[in-house]
């Protein structure tokens, strides 16, 4: 859930797009863009979606592997990704828009202590996990 929050503040989908809060009747920065810029703009932000949208899957939901055995590949992997856009859209209709100070209370306050944490229990799992086979030499 940490990585999946962090992506979707990274990559400025709401309810972190900031950038998008400070001009609500002319959509902000986007106004300055014609119609080439414009799409490539928005075709760079939903690949930037698809992209962590597949790493999230590749990382956290098994790759290219079923749930179940029966089979696996690129179509199994296809849907895992396609499963997290639909909730990066489901984010952005449920959702309401933080403010730059709750954004940063949510960074420093808590997903930094929780990053740290983890990080420190998967290193004393790995420590005793090694001293376990240790052990059994």
């Amino acid at each position: 859930m940490v990585f999946f929050i962090t992506t979707l503040a990274e990559t400025n989908r709401h309810p972190f797009d900031l950038p998008e809060a400070e001009a609500e009747l002319v959509s902000g920065y986007n106004v300055e863009y014609s119609a080439r810029g414009f799409a490539l703009f928005f075709l760079a932000e939903y690949s930037n979606i698809i992209l962590r949208s597949a790493l999230s899957a590749l990382l956290f939901l098994g790759g290219w592997h079923a749930p179940f055995a029966f089979f696996s590949g690129p179509l199994v992997f296809a849907v895992k990704t396609r499963f997290i856009v639909t909730l990066f859209v489901l984010v952005r209709g449920t959702l309401p828009r933080y403010r730059y100070d709750q954004l940063r209370r949510l960074g420093w306050k808590v997903f930094l202590p929780l990053a740290l944490s983890f990080l420190i229990a998967y290193a004393a799992l790995l420590l005793a996990g090694n001293g376990a086979v240790e052990l059994a030499r």
